[in-house]
């Protein structure tokens, strides 16, 4: 299961450049329920994520390159770029922070993965988050890859 919050951000924190980062392309054969390939680094996914948005099914298998290639050119929408920075905030906890690219370079989304949903239903978020929109679907990747 994937237990997740998401946060808008409006300003960056500062020394972002000292996080390690990962650099992602996804895209999505399916919206409903969401089937998605992504390059993250020199790795290939496909993901099936289940209904929900704080709490819900997901599976990753790995795929080859070829695969993830010959996937992509089946993607409805738009393919999706992003960096994601990895800041810790706790022992347990890590901040992904997404730094999106063109056609949303304006965009920057923060998630936090919890071990169980009474975590994140208690979660208090630094304080330089902005709006929770984790039960938003607008800020769901596979809303944005569809505009």
């Amino acid at each position: 299961m994937e237990i997740e919050r998401k946060y808008l951000i409006h300003k960056l924190p500062e020394n972002l450049d000292t996080y390690p980062y990962k650099k992602i392309e996804q895209a999505y054969l399916c919206t409903e329920p969401v089937v998605r390939i992504r390059k993250q680094d020199q790795e290939y996914f496909l993901t099936y994520k289940g209904k929900g948005l704080l709490v819900r099914e997901e599976y990753n298998l790995p795929l080859t390159e070829a695969a993830y290639l010959h996937l992509k050119e089946k993607a409805d929408g738009i393919v999706l770029s992003k960096t994601r920075y990895l800041l810790p905030l706790s022992d347990t906890l890590t901040i992904e922070l997404d730094i999106f690219d063109a056609p949303y370079e304006n965009l920057w989304l923060a998630e936090v993965e919890f071990s169980t949903q009474e975590e994140a239903e208690h979660f208090l978020p630094p304080p330089w988050f902005g709006e929770d929109v984790t039960f938003s679907t607008k800020y769901q990747n596979s809303t944005l890859s569809l505009k």
